[in-house]
């Protein structure tokens, strides 16, 4: 099965979403599905209940809680991680299609990724 991809807040650029659908991939936005002003473990919870790998920028808290969830023994459809404002959506777009080509949704399961490794 083929990865999908949830933005949250902090990752959402419009130019960004629109070129990836473009190319194919599956993408639901925080805004598209009402998640605007949730916490991230909120935004983690709700992809993870529709299969879908989190795409955000804020490392610090997904890094904890892709701990915390794998301590605790729940489970989560992926995250992937960035560092805010370092990358171009040019650059965001080409270094996603890369993993979800290389990734399955099954591979995905419970992986923190970085963005910066898929260059």
């Amino acid at each position: 099965m083929t990865v999908r991809l949830y933005c949250d807040e902090d990752s959402l650029r419009h130019a960004l979403v629109l070129s990836l659908r473009k190319r194919g991939v599956d993408i639901l936005t925080a805004l598209e599905s009402g998640m605007t002003g949730k916490k991230d473990e909120e935004q983690l919870a709700y992809a993870a209940a529709r299969g879908l790998v989190i795409y955000s920028f804020n490392m610090g808290d997904f890094c904890r809680l892709h701990a915390r969830w794998l301590a605790e023994q729940r489970s989560h459809a992926g995250i992937i991680v960035a560092r805010q404002q370092h990358y171009s959506v040019g650059e965001q777009m080409r270094r996603l299609l890369r993993l979800v080509a290389a990734k399955t949704a099954e591979e995905m399961q419970n992986r923190l990724e970085f963005l910066s490794d898929w260059d």
